[in-house]
């Protein structure tokens, strides 16, 4: 796991700064402590920092073809380089090193763009091609690793890993983008491809970006994207086989390495059947790392431990305090733009954790995405048949009065929660799916921004993030629909980004094998009634770890990776959020009401609702614009208060 940068001249052959590129490399340091080096020629400069996993004498970057002309720098793995090599050396290559990255200097020799359609992997790499004057770029299927762009004015293009790389060149205008501003507020992220800045992007998951000197810049292309099919059929037992052997394939392929590797263990279905799977392929045991909560409604320390004795696994857990919130500037930092999913203090604390044992660790990120484990999925096939009841037409009228004269319960079960339901069920599909996993909802947000922001906003909604994904999902089946969305907003924007930020915050590389490729692409070809059956979510998965896995593990309720906001904000944060939320920060931006901002704090220290949520994202967003927009332009690159463990 490494870190990238770079800065090209689109138009010419401008000399570059080695001072600035160094600058732009070093504010990464965290992503790849060991080794860092950069490649300068007229008009174009690579940047990388290097965590040793594989080929650890001879993978230095950046790497380079027989005759140098290619130059590469890469973030990531590619799992299946043993595969490619045989294929490429038959095709007169010549291998110099050990590493997957050499396979990405002739796999672009050979198949030139559509290289990327052969690697299996996480990946974010850009390629130089001298000969051909190009800057080839690409981010792997699912996003696990992050690539960050932008075009300077004067016809210069820089690119990282990270955001804090960009802001070190010196030359970005942090001009805040208002939509990425409405977006965050509703999501908790800023959605691909946006940022929160006007000048900055995300290269896209499953998109490769060519640039040619001279030439007007290209928009970026896809090279893949999942298509849910839902249409093999197969009994029970052999799609539990199936998955059984496509998952071991998968871990088996991340358990390549040549530093010391283990596995996150929450005690949730996901990581345990990774561990379980880890246990049955190692020829020792597996060092497995989990979180304890002093706290008992956030502590599922047992069910680790129980699978931990199970699978007899070097098991490290460390206790965490429930009022562990020392870390809001450290992630206001960490995540360079406003980051609003809490569980990133825990999911910092438990790469922490890990990193004093292991270099690698394979993680059970996606499973809910990937087998359809979501409660908010259960709910949302609910009204999805109560919606096919009755016309469109007929609800939007009818539900959207109820909605509009009930009264809200925001403390009763959401099934009771009739206010709710009237809402979704006057909305399409998208429009009810989208309100669901919204922060701050519709009728939120149009309270909490002013006039002002509404008009630099002009009309634009973060539903139509959702609007664009449902139109190119290819299917009308209610969960296949859902799932889709979630792999292209939700996994991209906030768990990768979580998972990623904060592994590197420590220098660890975490491994996602319930996201691989060809496992997704499998998945999305059996019916929705093998992911989600009545009330059981991951009903395939489930069925498939029975023998492996105990039933109280397979079958408990999902507590999740929370922690107690609520509390906090009444208790020993009361005082810093009052004064951040209506503090002259938010205030001096012009765009947050506050008269809204001040009922928000008040109805919620007062017990009288739970705005713990909404007041979060405010408090990040907070934090955000006093650590990073605030910061003087020499320390805006800078992960200042995260240490890299050496």
């Amino acid at each position: 796991m490494c870190g990238i940068t770079g800065i090209f001249d689109t138009r010419g052959r401008r000399d570059i700064d080695r001072s600035v590129l160094t600058r732009m490399n070093e504010s990464q340091q965290h992503r790849g402590p060991d080794e860092g080096g950069l490649h300068l020629e007229a008009g174009i400069g690579l940047g990388h920092r290097r965590l040793s996993i594989i080929d650890l004498s001879t993978g230095q970057q950046p790497l380079y073809n027989e005759d140098q002309s290619v130059c590469v720098v890469f973030n990531g793995e590619i799992y299946n380089y043993q595969e490619l090599i045989p294929e490429l050396l038959a095709l007169g290559h010549v291998f110099h090193t050990r590493s997957d990255t050499e396979v990405i200097v002739h796999a672009w020799e050979a198949w030139g763009e559509d290289c990327v359609r052969r690697f299996r992997g996480m990946f974010a790499f850009a390629l130089w091609d001298r000969n051909r004057e190009t800057l080839f770029l690409a981010r792997d299927r699912l996003a696990v690793k992050p690539l960050f762009y932008a075009f300077l004015t004067d016809g210069t293009f820089i690119f990282g890993s990270e955001l804090k790389s960009l802001l070190a060149h010196g030359g970005l205008a942090r001009d805040i983008d208002p939509l990425a501003v409405e977006e965050y507020f509703a999501l908790g992220y800023v959605a691909e491809p946006r940022t929160i800045f006007r000048q900055a992007s995300k290269l896209p998951p499953a998109h490769t970006l060519t640039l040619r000197r001279g030439q007007p810049a290209a928009a970026p292309k896809e090279y893949w994207d999942v298509r849910f099919s839902l249409d093999r059929r197969t009994s029970l037992s052999d799609a539990c086989a199936q998955l059984d052997e496509r998952l071991s394939e998968s871990i088996r392929l991340r358990m390549i390495a040549e530093v010391p590797l283990g596995a996150f263990l929450s005690g949730g279905v996901d990581s345990s059947a990774v561990v379980a799977l880890m246990a049955g392929l190692s020829t020792g045991p597996v060092n497995t790392c989990s979180i304890a909560f002093d706290d008992p409604a956030f502590n599922e320390a047992a069910f680790a431990q129980k699978v931990a004795d199970r699978y007899h696994t070097n098991h490290h857990c460390d206790l965490v305090a429930s009022d562990d919130f020392d870390l809001i500037d450290t992630l206001a930092r960490l995540y360079d733009e406003p980051y609003a999913d809490s569980s990133a203090i825990p999911t910092y604390r438990v790469c922490q954790l890990a990193r004093k044992h292991v270099t690698v660790a394979l993680s059970g990120d996606g499973g809910d995405e990937t087998f359809g484990g979501y409660r908010r999925y259960r709910l949302h096939l609910m009204e999805e048949r109560l919606r096919a009841a009755l016309p469109h037409g007929v609800r939007r009228p009818i539900f959207g009065l109820l909605g509009r004269v009930y009264p809200k319960a925001d403390w009763a079960p959401r099934m009771f929660r009739a206010k709710t339901t009237f809402e979704g069920m006057a909305r399409t599909t998208v429009e009810a799916y989208f309100h669901s996993v919204s922060i701050l909802r519709g009728p939120m947000r149009r309270q909490l921004f002013t006039n002002r922001f509404r008009r630099e906003v002009d009309g634009y909604s973060a539903q139509d993030v959702f609007r664009h994904h449902a139109g190119r999902a290819g299917t009308d089946d209610p969960l296949a629909l859902i799932q889709y969305l979630d792999l292209k907003t939700y996994l991209v924007g906030d768990i990768n980004t979580k998972v990623d930020r904060a592994s590197m915050a420590h220098s660890l590389e975490v491994r996602e094998p319930l996201m691989d490729h060809e496992l997704v692409e499998w998945m999305a070809t059996l019916p929705s009634s093998l992911k989600v059956r009545g009330q059981e979510g991951k009903f395939l998965l489930k069925e498939a770890m029975q023998p492996r896995l105990p039933q109280d593990i397979l079958y408990r309720p999902k507590m999740g990776f929370a922690v107690p906001l609520a509390r906090w904000f009444r208790g020993p944060l009361r005082e810093r959020v009052r004064q951040a939320v209506l503090g002259q920060r938010l205030a001096a931006t012009g765009w947050f009401n506050q008269d809204y901002l001040r009922h928000l704090v008040d109805a919620h220290q007062s017990g009288a609702s739970d705005f713990s949520s909404p007041l979060w994202t405010v408090l990040m967003f907070e934090a955000f614009l006093r650590n990073v927009m605030d910061a003087p332009a020499e320390q805006a690159g800078l992960i200042t208060g995260v240490a890299a463990v050496p």
